[in-house]
């Protein structure tokens, strides 16, 4: 099981704060440094409960054959299912990757892929988001799924 958690005194509270506010923007992509998301090239467009998106350069995110590594895909997809399922969580609770999976249509080699993970289901104890990546010419190239458990936030290790 995966550990997406964001510690709550990071996570915005001001539900009426608007998905792209760039405040809230900021927020979730400070969260991200040091990350392997930050390492990736990752970077929030969108940041709610109900949808997120992001995006990631193809480059330097490759396979041998220069093609987008499809676990970069998955990374991706991941990035913003958890992102979701944290919001959904709430304060004081965290989310935690429980099941994920991708389907790779296409190849990519170069520009971008943007990721949006649009809300399937958000309970109290489990978030799943349909996650579609597309590329810069908006086609399609991964479908992913995840799911994630909702637990109280776990205490930090001395």
């Amino acid at each position: 099981m995966t550990d997406n958690t964001t510690s709550p005194s990071d996570r915005p509270t001001d539900s009426s704060a608007s998905a792209t506010d760039p405040a809230m923007l900021e927020t979730f992509n400070r969260m991200n440094r040091g990350t392997l998301g930050d390492r990736m090239g990752i970077e929030f467009l969108e940041v709610s409960a109900e949808r997120v998106v992001a995006r990631m350069p193809v480059e330097g995110n490759t396979q041998p054959y220069g093609l987008l590594h499809g676990g970069a895909s998955v990374v991706l997809a991941e990035t913003v299912g958890s992102v979701g399922a944290a919001l959904v969580a709430g304060e004081g609770r965290a989310a935690m990757g429980l099941d994920i999976n991708a389907t790779h249509h296409r190849g990519v080699r170069s520009g971008f892929v943007t990721a949006t993970a649009t809300v399937l289901s958000a309970g109290r104890s489990v978030a799943a988001y349909d996650v579609a990546i597309v590329d810069d010419e908006g086609r399609r190239v991964c479908t992913s799924r995840i799911t994630c458990v909702l637990r109280d936030a776990p205490t930090k290790a001395k």
